[in-house]
C-alpha cells in the first residue's frame, strides 16, 4: 500500500514483543515505515498504537503520553520480577481488609517517586538493566518522578485482586503492585495486565492482528486514524496560500494568532504540523514543533 499514513491501534495478544507487532503490520500493510509507540511486555495485552508512514513521526509524542492500564495483583508473594513470571523470593500469610488495601493504595496517587526494576529496558552505563539481572547482577537505580493520576480496587477476594490505573509516562505497573505489597507487609506481584488506553487511543477502536490480516485495502486504510487525531486537543490554525509557502520554507511568520500550541493546516485542510505563536518584538511569531507535510 502506497502513501499510507496514519495510527493503527493493536489490541495485542499476549506473546507478541512490540517489535513482532511492527513486523506483523509492516507485512499487512506492505510498507517499511513503521513504529510503535512504547514497549509493552510480551505477556502484557491492550492497547499498542502502531504508526505508519509520516506518521512515525509522532510516535514519540506517544510514547511520552498518558496510559491507563488494568491489572491482576497477587498478595502474599514477591518474585524477581514482580511479576507471576519471576522466581519467587518470598511467601506470606494474607490478613488484609479491603479497608487496608484500599488505603495502601491510596497512598501511592499523586506525584511519587519509582525505583524501575531490574527487569527493565532501561540501560546503565550502556547496559540493558533486564540484561544484567539475568546475570544475577543487581545495581542501583535512582528513583524517577512519576504520577499516579487515580488507582482503583475491585474484585478483591482476600488474596488477589484487579488495580485500575490511570498514570503518566514511565510508570511500571509491576513495580506499583511490588510497592503496594511492601506497604502491606506481605508481599505482591502483577499476574494480568492489559493496557486500555494509550493517549487519545482506547481499546474501543483497537483491532487484533488478525483482524487486520482478514481485512482488504480499502478496510485497512479506514481503520487508519489520521495523524492529526492525537493533536485534538489543540486548537487549529489555517494557512494561506502565502503563509503556508513560507511556513513550509522554514520562515518564522508573522501571524494574527494568540501565544499557544496550535495544529496548523493549509486552505485545503492537509495536515501541515503542529506549532506555537509565541510573543517576540510584540508581534505574535508562528513556529513549527513537529512537521508532517
Amino acid at each position: 500500500m502506497e502513501n499510507i499514513n496514519g495510527i493503527v491501534v493493536i489490541n495485542k495478544e499476549k506473546g507478541f514483543t512490540s517489535h513482532d507487532v511492527v513486523n506483523v503490520v509492516r507485512r499487512i500493510f506492505s510498507t517499511r515505515k513503521v513504529g510503535h509507540t512504547g514497549t509493552l511486555d510480551p505477556d502484557a495485552t491492550g492497547v499498542l498504537p502502531i504508526c505508519i508512514g509520516k506518521a512515525t513521526k509522532v510516535a514519540d509524542m506517544l510514547t511520552f503520553s498518558d496510559k491507563s492500564y488494568v491489572a491482576r495483583v497477587k498478595l502474599g508473594i514477591t518474585t524477581d520480577t514482580q511479576d507471576i513470571t519471576g522466581e519467587v523470593l518470598t511467601t506470606s500469610e494474607v490478613n488484609v481488609t479491603s479497608l487496608e488495601l484500599t488505603d495502601a493504595v491510596q497512598k501511592f496517587v499523586g506525584e511519587i517517586q519509582q525505583i524501575p526494576p531490574m527487569y527493565s529496558a532501561l540501560k546503565v552505563n550502556g547496559k540493558k538493566l533486564c540484561d544484567l539481572a539475568r546475570k544475577g547482577i543487581e545495581v542501583e537505580r535512582k528513583p524517577r518522578q512519576i504520577t499516579v493520576y487515580s488507582a482503583d480496587v475491585s474484585n478483591f477476594d482476600g488474596c488477589e485482586f484487579t488495580l485500575s490505573v490511570h498514570c503518566s509516562k514511565g510508570t511500571y505497573i509491576r513495580t506499583l503492585c511490588h510497592d503496594i505489597g511492601a506497604i502491606l507487609g506481605c508481599g505482591a506481584v502483577m499476574t494480568e495486565l492489559k493496557r486500555t488506553k494509550s493517549s487519545c487511543f482506547s481499546l474501543d477502536n483497537s483491532y487484533t492482528l488478525d483482524e487486520l490480516k482478514s481485512m482488504d485495502k480499502n478496510s485497512l486504510a479506514a481503520v487508519l486514524s489520521p495523524i492529526d487525531s492525537v493533536f485534538m486537543d489543540y486548537s487549529e490554525l489555517i494557512l494561506n496560500d502565502k503563509l503556508k509557502k513560507l511556513f513550509c520554507n522554514g520562515v518564522k511568520c508573522t501571524i494574527g494568532a494568540k501565544e499557544g500550541t496550535y495544529r496548523v493546516y493549509d486552505k485545503a485542510g492537509s495536515f501541515l504540523a503542529v506549532a506555537e505563536v509565541v510573543q517576540k518584538d510584540n508581534k505574535n511569531i508562528l513556529k513549527s514543533v513537529k512537521t508532517f507535510y
